[in-house]
């Protein structure tokens, strides 16, 4: 009695080719729905925290009016200054994270749409996304034309977004403490902004270093030629 998928001598039964398509396909969909799912999902934790943002400032500005901008007014300002930077850097964590399965997803399809020419090479010409599954092949997925610097995918991206709007927080915080502690007004400037850019630095130099390990350690079944690099 042969076993399922096998020929009656015990060797693996060839699997017909559209079979083949049907399985990668599904695959293709579920990939597709996780990365929709997750880029939903932090689009939401970003209107989030900027909610919650907006709506601190406008409290703690309505409690200022209220006590005449006390003393009070102003530990009250440190304090919810510093929950809105713990959100922030909690969110700005998950988007970070979000790009990173992104292009996990984006890799994935990419291999699979490689498979897809396996099974008929001429679809090869009617496919704008790549089907290469190395960086090469990531960047040509992300913009079809290929025209398009990667300077400018990434200083639009979320995650320059949510470093922007913490660096801004962060650099707030400084100054304030800084004048809490009897520095001047110019020297709190002068340091908020210090400290915001070091931030924005960091975490650009963190993104970076992030990104590339990935691709060290990321082994493509189907690299990009050279002529097509």
């Amino acid at each position: 009695m042969s076993i399922e998928g096998e020929s009656s001598s015990g060797t693996p039964a060839e699997i017909p080719p559209s079979v083949r398509a049907q399985l990668l396909a599904t695959e293709h969909w579920g990939l597709l729905a996780s990365r929709s799912t997750t880029q939903s999902e932090v689009l939401t934790r970003i209107s989030m925290f900027l909610t919650f943002t907006s709506a601190s400032l406008v409290s703690v500005a309505l409690v200022g009016q209220a006590t005449r901008f006390s003393e009070e007014f102003v530990m009250l300002a440190v304090i919810v200054l510093c929950i809105d930077v713990a959100m922030g850097l909690l969110t700005q964590v998950r988007v970070m994270n979000v790009a990173q399965e992104d292009l996990m997803y984006v890799t994935a399809m990419n291999r699979l749409r490689a498979a897809y020419v396996d099974l008929d090479p001429g679809v090869a010409p009617y496919l704008m996304a790549a089907c290469h599954d190395d960086e090469a092949g990531s960047g040509r997925t992300y913009f079809f034309f290929g025209n398009r610097s990667s300077l400018s995918h990434v200083a639009g991206s979320s995650m320059i977004f949510m470093t922007a709007a913490n660096a801004a927080l962060i650099a707030i915080l400084s100054g304030l403490l800084l004048v809490l502690l009897g520095a001047g007004t110019p020297a709190a400037v002068i340091v908020g902004a210090a400290t915001g850019s070091a931030f924005l630095t960091a975490t650009a130099v963190h993104g970076y270093r992030a990104y590339t390990e990935i691709w060290h350690r990321f082994t493509p079944l189907s690299p990009t030629p050279p002529d097509e690099g």
